[in-house]
């Protein structure tokens, strides 16, 4: 018996604090804005309905998790650290400008330090993760709330073109998850447009 698919929606979280600061962010637990509440509470009024609502233990990704599901009225799942986004290094609340400073050129050539955590790892935890929520919602669409450095790996690592995705953007992933997990990848989403809430997404 063929086991049913499960689409599965992935959301980069609402905008965080060193999202505004633009400073790489990675594992640090950073929290929302103003803005990037008021993205969740409104990104809840585009959505539709889900057998179940995941998210990253970062509390940028869990909040805006909580506050779409509280709208929704739909609980959340217990979060999931495999969801977390990647571990950046010695990176870790930089900005753009103070990592050309000390690592001068790795950014225009995507060189990273030594502490960067590796795509194959990546790779590894969040097929894993997507896997149980196939097996645990066959056939159903459930949605997550993650990172847009995890969703830019998966979608490398399934071969379609690479772009930056903004705050409550993202995209689906039909995943079939029998004995071996495949995972097929769609467009990208984007819940706003340009300056629809006031601010840059």
């Amino acid at each position: 018996m063929v086991t049913p698919a499960t689409r599965v929606l992935v959301l980069r979280h609402g905008q965080s604090e060193w999202n505004a600061a633009r400073r790489w962010q990675g594992q640090a637990d950073i929290a929302l804005t103003d803005l990037g509440l008021e993205q969740a509470r409104r990104a809840a009024d585009k959505l539709g309905s889900f057998a179940a609502i995941a998210s990253s233990d970062l509390e940028r990704a869990r909040m805006t998790a909580e506050i779409i599901a509280g709208s929704l009225g739909i609980s959340t799942l217990p979060a999931d650290p495999r969801f977390r986004e990647t571990h950046v290094g010695e990176w870790e609340g930089l900005t753009a400008a103070e990592i050309e400073t000390r690592w001068p050129g790795y950014l225009d050539s995507h060189r990273r330090p030594p502490g960067f955590e590796p795509d194959a790892s990546i790779v590894v935890r969040v097929r894993g993760a997507l896997g149980d929520l196939a097996r645990a919602f066959p056939g159903e669409e459930v949605l997550c709330v993650a990172h847009g450095g995890v969703m830019r790996v998966m979608r490398r690592h399934l071969g379609v073109p690479d772009r930056k995705i903004p705050n409550l953007g993202g995209c689906h992933f039909t995943v079939h998850g029998g004995d071996e997990v495949r995972i097929d990848v769609g467009e990208i989403v984007e819940l706003f447009e340009h300056g629809e809430i006031g601010e840059e997404l």
